[in-house]
């Protein structure tokens, strides 16, 4: 089966508007993980426009022993010595820039070979699965899997929106040789999720921020991550 990690950086957002605590993301967490979620998502970044520095700390003792733990971000100093002190489950890298709104660019993995390489192996010293963000192109899982990465997050943007799936299904199936897991990530919804998961050799988790919290704002999250159970199982 499929893993459901929730990305929570919308909840965040929505609470930074009015500069209170509403909505709670602590208990808005903890309801989504009591929903059934198999795994929270976050991506801290640099203005701090979503997740913030003491939200990592506090989401991190909410996962703690029932979930899994999954930060993404770019590899910064800042990023590394965030994450190094919490040591979540998986940490995802993603190539964005500071001012960027939302991930939309996979890492050039044969460019990157030697940066990539030393970040991966800092991470896995300390006990953290690494997953590197890819566009669905072989040549780059090839560079992802030299690097030593345990997994790719393959990007969906590129699926939500033409429906074509066969370079993930290639990515899929290549995947295998390396002993690479496979997650995917962007733009998944209630609506395309279906024929993406079908069609899959290999698909170890999928992340899902956007789509699944403006989802919830018509069915309500327990409905939302229940139907997004079902199209996993």
């Amino acid at each position: 089966m499929t893993k459901l990690s929730v990305n929570v950086n919308k909840i965040a957002t929505l609470r930074n508007a009015r500069g209170n605590n509403i909505p709670d993301l602590k208990f808005v967490t903890s309801s989504i993980i009591d929903f059934g979620a198999d795994g929270i998502t976050i991506h801290p970044r640099p203005d701090q426009r979503h997740i913030k520095e003491e939200d990592v700390f506090l989401i991190s003792q909410i996962v703690k022993n029932k979930v899994e733990f999954n930060i993404e971000g770019y590899p910064s100093k800042e990023f590394m010595n965030l994450v190094l002190k919490i040591k979540p489950d998986q940490i995802t890298l993603v190539p964005d820039k500071p001012e960027v709104l939302t991930s939309l660019y996979g890492w050039d993995t044969v460019e990157n070979k030697f940066f990539l390489k030393d970040i991966t192996e800092e991470l896995k010293s300390h006990g953290i699965r690494v997953s590197i963000f890819i566009h669905p192109d072989i040549k780059m899982l090839e560079g992802a899997a030299g690097v030593n990465a345990d997994r790719v997050e393959l990007f969906t943007g590129l699926y939500a929106h033409n429906n074509s799936v066969q370079k993930y299904i290639n990515c899929s199936q290549h995947a295998g040789k390396f002993d690479l897991g496979v997650n995917a990530g962007h733009d998944l919804s209630l609506d395309n999720l279906p024929f993406f998961v079908e069609n899959m050799p290999i698909l170890d988790e999928v992340s899902i921020g956007h789509a699944l919290i403006s989802e919830s704002l018509f069915l309500g999250l327990e409905e939302t991550i229940s139907r997004y159970k079902n199209i996993l199982k």
